[in-house]
């Protein structure tokens, strides 16, 4: 069974999903790809702290400053997936099979995709983690 709380990360994810998404869309005019993808993790991860931080993980017993540092500490990490998964389809996977509809974009969706999970389990034991009497 899915726990409420998993749900509500997940829709607070989305939506900071769709923030970096669509900022990296933008960034991307006026950037390079790679530096557009970091530039736009940057924005998502701020939506989801917030998010995540006001909606999912609300009886947090770390201090503010604990938690935005492990929260940093986590998404670096994923960012560094985000990315290698990203350039490593753009780069490589789609045009070995010859994929050329929106390469990058799609690319990018799945890079965003990949640490749902492993970055729930990390601000569930270490950003937003709770007191237990």
């Amino acid at each position: 069974m899915i726990s409420p709380q998993f749900v509500r990360f997940l829709v607070a994810g989305g939506i900071a999903a769709a923030a970096n998404f669509g900022s990296r869309i933008l960034l991307s005019q006026v950037m390079p790809y790679a530096a557009a993808i970091i530039m736009a993790y940057c924005i998502g991860m701020v939506t989801a702290f917030l998010l995540n931080r006001r909606f999912v993980f609300e009886a947090s017993s770390n201090p503010l400053h604990h938690q935005a540092a492990w929260f940093v500490a986590i998404n670096l990490l994923a960012v560094l997936q985000t990315l290698a998964i990203s350039l490593a389809l753009a780069r490589w996977a789609f045009p070995a099979v010859g994929m050329t509809f929106h390469p990058e974009t799609v690319a990018h969706a799945v890079g965003v995709a990949v640490p749902v999970f492993t970055s729930y389990v990390g601000h569930k034991a270490l950003t937003f983690r709770e007191k237990h009497p």
